[in-house]
């Protein structure tokens, strides 16, 4: 994996989320703070979502948009595929 699969950008890219979900901007029209559970898509829970309500379209999905997910290493046992297993067998396996 290199590119935008590479662990450092997946990280950046966490903290990126993470900071839009939290931004916030005044809207005259409103007369108050907008955020980003006012203009998401939030099937789910459409009349009042939270952050974590939010339809959220990023490779970080696949670790639940938590870098301690990201981060997550397992022993494998078996005949033939012994070994550590990471994020990115956990990405092949989910795609």
């Amino acid at each position: 994996f290199s590119g935008v699969l590479a662990e450092d950008v997946l990280r950046a890219l966490l903290e990126l989320q993470e900071r839009l979900a939290a931004a916030t901007a005044w809207a005259p029209g409103a007369g108050r703070n907008v955020s980003l559970q006012d203009v998401c898509y939030a099937p789910l829970n459409p009349a009042r979502p939270g952050v974590g309500d939010c339809a959220v379209s990023s490779v970080t999905q696949y670790f639940q948009n938590n870098g301690t997910r990201l981060a997550l290493t397992a022993t494998q046992r078996g005949r033939l595929n012994a070994g550590t297993v990471d994020w990115h067998d956990h990405l092949i396996y989910c795609v």
